[in-house]
């Protein structure tokens, strides 16, 4: 049967090929195979023979998805498992490529790419770890029903499928918790069968090892002392139980538990009494809920004893006023608690629900905190679920603090029922905490003190007073609030995690909907509702019931409005858990009229905020002396669950500060705290424009450091506050606040060109050009234009509707303004605008943000030229606005112009400006630009060494990890085009790493395609393919078209050599649409039109593509290509002459080539072609004549080549 044992062997039956999940196809044929992660992961095809997997990364990606057959595997989930905290550099890449071996190891079908991930395509009873879980449940169940003969031999089936450590090529050993946890269960559970078998002298030596290596797991040393019992050795088992019970006391300051003292009665029994024959153990050491571990093996060795609070000794009083251990005869029976039942399903939690039993045992007040609707009264029922004396005590109805200890005598049904001692009767019921003491006193209780938060200095002063003086209490509290209390252990209850949020919307849709499968097809819109309802419970119940008229699209669609969506919940429930909005209105009662002001104006910030943001905008509030001021009101919000507090996962530095706390709002509260605000629209613009100020002055401290040594640690700080700084820049362009919403979209433009946030910075560049366009239309001097916080409306987005200066309808609706025509009709006046300079700078910026992206058409609309003629021409004069970003890259407006040709003098002039009134750093990237430009031009080998000396020197002094990249990149370039391929791939991977240390992830594409070429210029053929497969992988992800282009162009050439002649044409038509997006220099388009040539001639034969060739030369010498480019092209064509056998040519053009170069070498495959041509022309001429040709070709001018090709041409016509 092999490792599945015989209870899987039914499930593994080979179908008809196709059927089975886990049929691959493997080396030409279909194969089933299985899958060992119960160790070092292994493979088995279906004859067992071992499939070679590979390196321990392979393994860990087999061990990933193995684990979870059943689902989709996120990419990141993957990374993060397979690499832990080590990732490489482009981990999505390299997980590609880790995907690639593993499915050349198992077969290409067995790893399946879907939506959202990847799947490994096996069923359950192909993977050792779910037929072990399965095996176990049906050994379980065969003891339960008394067949110990089955579950022995079925338990031991299962435990014989580990060969190792559970998942061992996991780096993170966190995963194998639940399975090494229900390997301890299934030998717990094997060894309780042997017991019952008569096996106990066999199973006494294992025991011993599992007891020394789990000193508290008091199961196993039940099972121990019952073996040696049932051996005949009394004295041993007796002494076992006193070795248990010191580890207990010595280690964990606890007493066995009733299990463990129940057999030790027993041994104690006299022999005529009636020894006790083999008992099972007590059933509470087994998982309750299938699939969850066993809850002693789960806690780590640590004691877990839901029973415990019936086993404690209690106290009594007796009558000479001591406390005596026991229960007091004196008293009535005791009851069992006042637990209801729950009627619907408790999903997910568990986690908390054994923290929270964890904590009840080191902790005598425990209470759970979280906002309304977040589940605590449910998930602390729960945690009480099965305990004998677990009190649940409703405050909620309450509403005078004073009849808090009269709740908790009703809730233990001391009004009702006399239970009442000689003492009680005289304490008497008008004193209820009297009462309580009382009662509570030689007792051992848990008191559930539920929904605290409005009365909560009652409840903390009745919780300590009950726990100071009833030593046997326990409490656990729920509410909105810690009570404050010394000792006590808080436990926030956070939302649900995606999963068990969608099981529950799930689950409570099938209560609603009897059709609930076919209307919760759109798992989408499920998703959306529980990420948007912040995982909250009550608000998913909420939205499960309007099933009974909506789809779940209408309902995700209708969450903007949610208060008053949500309204449909149980009628038995309290008022305030009836609605979502009751639920936050509750919490809103609660605040006084300043935490309430702080609420209102923290619902200005999006994505989430630190104490200095909440310093510079919560303001309003603090009229007067408040200790620790706003610190101190966002901390009581915190402490009430209504602000969301998590350290900061930045830690910044370099004066980016960070470290600290970062404050967020679920998205309910947000939307609740917004409307509130709205209500007070003098708070709420007063808050916004302070959040505006923030949030400007924020991106004008980081702009020069973006560019800096320092920049690492500032541009987290922005991405951090990126949603933030959105927020303000769109409420400044509504508000009609063009200064400020300059100012913002100016020092973000070099983040969003770093970053890759070039369309979106195209947007907002674009939305502030209309915002002076509809000013200028209305004859509006914005706000800004005036002195700061002068005359002028600012609404923010409460001015909707309204007309003049400040926002309303006019800057809302941007789009029937066109900034362009609107500059062209009125040069005069723009140049007279007091944001005129800033103004035009933006312009740049807009042009330099599209370059890539959404490029300007000028062919189509002539005008578009003039306009960037216009602007260029601002910056071509010269002055500091030329010399700062992004003033510095109009030579840049080639790319528009179809001047790039010209683009020296431009670059020259730039630099010069530069020089004179810009930094290093303006220095450096000027610099930067005119090297990458010039090498690409002819002659532009000539003093590039000079300007790579200065550029390294600038780029170690300013430090931008960007700019040295690019000079990586650059002297990458020159040195590939001399052939020092070595050289070139050095700076080339120098620049990528730094690419990637700076997250500027735009650049990845292109230096990966560059590594590539360099590959094939060597003659690295699989090494080229497979650096392209990773680069048009990067392209892809960051959407980088041009570098998308330049890997579909080489692929072409790749192909042509291996004669794949219709691939090589598909992947050239692909570059060409590519291209056709973009702006790409005349370099490349040259390029295209070279490797069409090369197509044509592969499909059609040389003469086709002789006229091609030809074409591509043109192009190549008329756009001003490098040199080494257009002796590519000529030699080419001299290659396909010598094909039609025009061997004088060939030898003429041949050596045209060659001077052209100028000695610099060809690479591996263009030295093939040229040796090819040059042996068949010295073949076919003789030396002496082809030493002539060549001699008249070296001199020849690339006019002298063209005009010969063009004879050649008309020679063929």
């Amino acid at each position: 049967m092999g490792w599945v044992g015989a209870a899987g062997a039914e499930n593994l039956g080979v179908g008809p090929p196709g059927k089975a999940s886990a049929l691959r196809t493997g080396r030409g044929e279909n194969r089933r195979v299985r899958y060992r992660i119960l160790g070092v992961a292994q493979a088995e095809d279906d004859q067992g023979a071992p499939v070679a997997l590979g390196g321990p990364r392979v393994r860990a990606l087999l061990t990933a998805l193995a684990r979870r057959t059943d689902r989709t595997t996120t990419p990141q989930t993957l990374i993060d498992e397979v690499w832990a905290d080590d990732p490489p550099l482009d981990a999505p890449a390299a997980l590609q490529a880790l995907v690639g071996r593993l499915r050349r190891a198992i077969g290409k079908d067995a790893v399946a790419s879907e939506t959202g991930g990847y799947r490994l395509r096996a069923t359950k009873d192909d993977v050792d770890l779910f037929v072990f879980e399965r095996q176990v449940r049906e050994g379980r169940a065969a003891l339960d029903r008394g067949d110990a003969s089955t579950a022995a031999h079925t338990l031991r089936d299962a435990l014989a499928l580990w060969h190792g450590p559970a998942l061992a090529d996991l780096p993170d050993r966190d995963a194998a918790t639940r399975p090494d946890a229900l390997r301890l269960e299934a030998t717990r559970t094997r060894i309780d069968a042997d017991l019952r078998l008569g096996r106990a002298p066999d199973v006494v030596p294992e025991l011993k090892e599992l007891t020394t290596a789990h000193p508290y797991d008091e199961a196993l040393h039940a099972l121990l002392i019952r073996a040696l019992r049932d051996a005949g050795r009394g004295a041993d088992a007796l002494a076992a139980y006193e070795g248990v019970r010191r580890a207990l006391q010595e280690g964990l300051g606890a007493d066995p538990g009733g299990e463990l003292r129940r057999l030790h009665a027993e041994l104690l029994t006299p022999a005529g009494s009636g020894a006790p024959g083999p008992i099972p153990v007590r059933a509470d050491h087994r998982v309750r809920r299938e699939g969850d571990g066993a809850e002693a093996a789960a806690s780590g060795g640590r004691r877990v004893d839901t029973g415990s609070f019936e086993e404690r000794p209690t106290p009594h009083p007796t009558e000479d006023g001591h406390l005596r251990p026991g229960p007091d005869p004196r008293l009535d029976p005791e009851r069992t608690g006042n637990l209801r039942p729950r009627l619907n399903s408790f999903v997910g939690r568990e986690p908390e629900l054994d923290a929270i039993r964890s904590d009840v045992q080191r902790a005598r007040l425990v209470t759970l905190t979280g906002p309304g609707g977040s589940g605590k009264t449910r998930l602390a029922e729960e945690a009480a679920a099965g305990l004998p004396q677990a009190w649940l005590v409703e405050l909620a109805p309450l509403d005078r603090p004073e009849a808090v200890p009269g709740a908790v005598v009703s809730a233990l049904g001391l009004r009702e029922t006399v239970l009442m001692t000689h003492e009680m009767a005289m304490v008497g019921q008008d004193d209820p905490l009297g009462l309580l003491v009382e009662y509570c006193a030689p007792r051992s209780q848990l008191l559930i003190l539920d929904n605290c938060e409005h009365v909560i200095g009652a409840a903390a002063e009745l919780a300590e007073t009950l726990l100071t003086r009833c030593p046997g209490l326990t409490v656990l509290a729920t509410s909105r609030e810690p009570l404050g209390v010394p000792g006590e252990l808080v436990r926030p209850v956070e939302p649900l995690p995606p999963d068990p949020a969608r099981r529950l919307f799930m689950e409570r849709a099938a209560a609603v909907r009897p059709d609930a499968d076919a209307a919760l097809h759109d798992s989408e819109a499920v998703d959306e509702i529980c990420r948007r309802l912040d995982g909250l419970p009550l608000a998913i119940e909420l939205a499960a019931a309007r099933l009974r008229l909506l789809t779940p699209r209408q309902i995700a669609d209708r969450l903007d409005d949610r208060f008053r969506l949500l309204t449909s919940g149980s009628r038995t429930v309290l008022p305030r858990q009836q609605t979502l909005r009751a639920v936050v209105d509750w919490s809103w009662d609660l605040l006084d009229e300043r935490e309430r002001a702080v609420l209102c104006e923290a619902s200005v910030f999006a994505g989430g905020w630190d104490l200095t943001a909440a310093e510079a905008v919560c303001t309003g509030a603090i009229t007067g002396p408040v200790a620790g001021g706003v610190a101190e009101l966002v901390g009581a919000l915190v402490d009430k669950s209504l602000i969301v507090a998590t350290p900061s996962a930045d830690p910044y530095d370099e004066d980016g500060v960070g470290g600290g706390m970062r404050y967020r709002m679920l998205e309910t509260i947000h939307e609740y705290a917004t409307e509130r605000a709205a209500e007070v629209p003098e708070l709420r613009a007063a808050a916004e424009r302070r959040h505006r100020a923030w949030a400007r002055d924020l991106v004008e401290k980081a702009e020069p450091l973006l560019r800096s040594a320092a920049q690492l640690p500032w541009i987290h700080r922005l991405e951090t506050e990126l949603d933030n700084i959105r927020a303000a820049l769109h409420r400044a362009i509504v508000a009609g606040a063009e200064e400020d919403a300059g100012a913002i979209v100016l020092a973000m433009g070099w983040f969003w060109w770093l970053r890759n946030f070039r369309r979106e910075g195209g947007e907002w560049t674009d939305r502030l050009l209309r915002l002076g366009a509809a000013l200028d239309a209305r004859g509006v001097v914005s706000e800004a234009n005036r002195s700061y916080g002068g005359e002028g409306g600012d609404g923010g987005d409460g001015c909707e509707g309204r007309d003049g200066g400040g926002g309303g309808v006019l800057f809302a609706d941007l789009d029937r303004f066109d900034p362009l025509a609107a500059f062209l009709a009125a040069p005069d006046h723009e140049e007279s605008h007091p944001l005129h300079g800033m103004r035009m700078r933006a312009r740049m910026l807009h042009l330099f943000m599209l370059v890539e992206t959404d490029p300007l058409d000028t062919g189509a609309y002539p005008w578009i030229a003039e306009y960037i003629v216009r602007v260029r021409d601002f910056f071509e004069k010269g002055g500091p606005d030329a010399a700062t970003m992004p003033g510095i890259v109009w030579p840049l407006t080639a790319f528009f112009l179809s001047g790039w040709h010209d683009v020296r003098p431009s670059m020259d002039a730039a630099l010069a400006n530069c020089r004179a009134y810009g930094g290093e750093w303006e220095i450096g990237v000027t610099l930067m630009f005119r090297t990458h430009m010039v090498v690409d031009a002819p002659g532009g080998m000539q003093g590039v060494d000079d300007d790579l000396a200065e550029l390294r020197v600038l780029s170690r002094r300013v430090g931008d990890r960007w700019v040295r990249a690019q000079v990586c990149s650059a002297a990458g370039e020159a040195a590939m085009a001399r052939g020092l391929y070595d050289e070139a791939k050095g700076e080339y991977e120098e620049a990528l790493r730094l690419a990637f240390e700076v997250g500027a992830y735009a650049e990845t594409p292109f230096l990966m395609a560059r590594l590539a070429e360099l590959a094939y210029r060597a003659g690295e053929r699989s090494q080229a393919l497979t650096a392209l497969d990773e680069a048009n992988a990067a392209a892809e992800r960051y959407s980088i078209t041009d570098s998308g282009a330049f890997v579909r162009l080489l692929r072409a050439q790749l192909a042509l050599d291996d004669g794949e002649v219709a691939f090589a044409r598909e992947q050239w038509e692909q570059a060409c649409e590519m291209t056709a997006r973009g702006t790409p220099p005349p370099q490349f388009m040259a390029a295209l039109n070279w490797v069409e040539a090369l197509v044509t001639a592969a499909e059609s034969g040389p003469e086709p593509g002789l006229r091609k060739m030809v074409d591509a030369l043109a192009t190549a010498v008329t756009g001003r290509c490098a040199d080494v480019v257009t002796a590519s092209f000529v030699e080419s064509a001299a290659d396909l002459l010598s094909e039609l056998g025009d061997h004088p040519r060939a030898a003429r053009l041949l050596a045209a080539g060659t001077s052209w170069r100028g000695g610099l070498p060809r690479p591996t495959q263009e030295r093939t072609g040229a040796e090819r041509t040059e042996t068949a022309a010295r073949a076919a001429l003789g030396p002496v004549r082809h030493e002539s040709e060549r001699t008249t070709g070296a001199g020849f001018t690339q006019a002298d080549a063209l005009r010969e090709l063009a004879e050649a041409l008309k020679e063929y016509e």
